[in-house]
């Protein structure tokens, strides 16, 4: 993988962590903040516990990198169809940058949730009754299930990299990416209602993610019309 995608990946979803993500799951990090953690519980202790509900979330987002890097590489046989794939997924980047945006509704309308179901809700709230620090992990895992536009977009750029390893670690850039956000979210609640902030990130976030878009496309092109390029597992 080279620099400037991690560049681009790690600035994407850092931006976005503090819109997209903030807006999408800060209500469950404030949720198990007052419910799993005692207002008496150490700084050392509080760390602890939102540090692990984000390394579960990043296990989940690998794991899931893994798989739509797979799926991608099952279609990248030739140069032909590795840059069918990649002008597609500029497309699709392209698409959900300006949903970000407000533009279009693009993820909204691919974009659901289960967290309704009888069987998330259960899971969810035997979770939050228990107070072990495994239990923080699990809700993380948890969470990365949710269905979330950003995620989508994330899951795309594995896809795209046609390999299991290399989508993986697209999918661990991004949840490590994140962290930040949501971890400082869990001590900070206000972040939760800073909309002119969150605003400002996730426009940030938009546009990046549509520059990005259209370098995949360029690199897809390359590929169509460049027959001796060397078909790469990482864009």
């Amino acid at each position: 993988m080279d620099t400037v995608n991690i560049i681009a990946i790690i600035s994407i979803a850092f931006l976005g962590s503090f819109g997209h993500c903030i807006g999408m799951c800060g209500g469950i990090v404030l949720a198990y903040s007052s419910i799993k953690i005692e207002p008496q519980s150490s700084k050392v202790s509080k760390s602890v516990a939102h540090l692990l509900y984000s390394l579960g979330r990043v296990f989940t987002y690998t794991l899931l990198g893994a798989v739509f890097g797979a799926l991608g590489g099952v279609v990248t046989f030739s140069n032909s169809a590795n840059g069918a794939l990649l002008v597609v997924a500029g497309v699709v980047m392209i698409l959900a940058g300006l949903s970000l945006m407000g533009k279009i509704k693009f993820l909204t309308v691919i974009e659901h949730t289960f967290s309704s179901s009888k069987l998330y809700k259960e899971s969810f709230r035997s979770i939050l009754n228990s107070k072990s620090n495994f239990s923080f992990f699990v809700l993380g895992m948890l969470n990365g299930l949710l269905p979330c536009g950003f995620v989508y977009f994330f899951a795309i750029t594995a896809a795209s990299t046609a390999s299991p390893l290399y989508g993986a670690l697209v999918m661990f850039i991004f949840g490590i990416s994140t962290i930040p956000a949501m971890f400082g979210l869990g001590f900070l609640s206000s972040m939760a209602s800073a909309t002119n902030f969150r605003n400002m990130m996730m426009s940030l976030s938009s546009v990046a993610v549509i520059l990005y878009g259209g370098f995949t496309i360029y690199n897809g092109y390359e590929y169509i019309t460049d027959p001796l390029k060397t078909v790469q597992q990482c864009h």
